[in-house]
């Protein structure tokens, strides 16, 4: 399992980078982030070097941010390889809430992803041949 912060964000101008600095500050090092949003507030997720120093700072200084735990999965680096772990899923009746990616260094992109039927997708990511992170 991946652990994710979310950080609840107004959408505002500079309301990211200050989030930002509070983690640069703490000197975290981000592995992955996302935004996303809505007219009046975002939610910024991250995956970080050191998540309990993370949301230690970040509670410091004032944000409402949530740990949230993810099934992680390399994909290859080749065309539909990400398609056929999706297909699996999807037969298996595994919804995915939200997913993103960040880079892998071993020539497989990192994929993280929500559900809420965990057990399940991993048996079914692993039935598949994939490597759970």
């Amino acid at each position: 399992m991946i652990k994710q912060i979310a950080v609840f964000l107004e959408n505002q101008a500079g309301k990211a980078s200050a989030c930002c600095k509070v983690l640069k500050d703490a000197q975290i090092n981000l592995y992955a982030l996302s935004i996303a949003d809505t007219k009046e507030f975002g939610i910024m997720r991250i995956i970080t070097e050191d998540n309990a120093k993370a949301l230690d700072a970040l509670k410091d200084a004032g944000y409402l941010c949530s740990e949230v735990d993810l099934v992680g999965v390399e994909v290859p680096d080749r065309a539909g390889a990400l398609a056929e772990l999706l297909i699996a899923l999807g037969e298996g009746g595994i919804s995915v809430e939200y997913m993103y990616s960040y880079a892998g260094v071993d020539g497989h992109a990192k994929i993280a992803f929500k559900t809420a039927m965990v057990d399940k997708a991993v048996e079914i990511l692993k039935n598949n041949g994939a490597k759970i992170i």
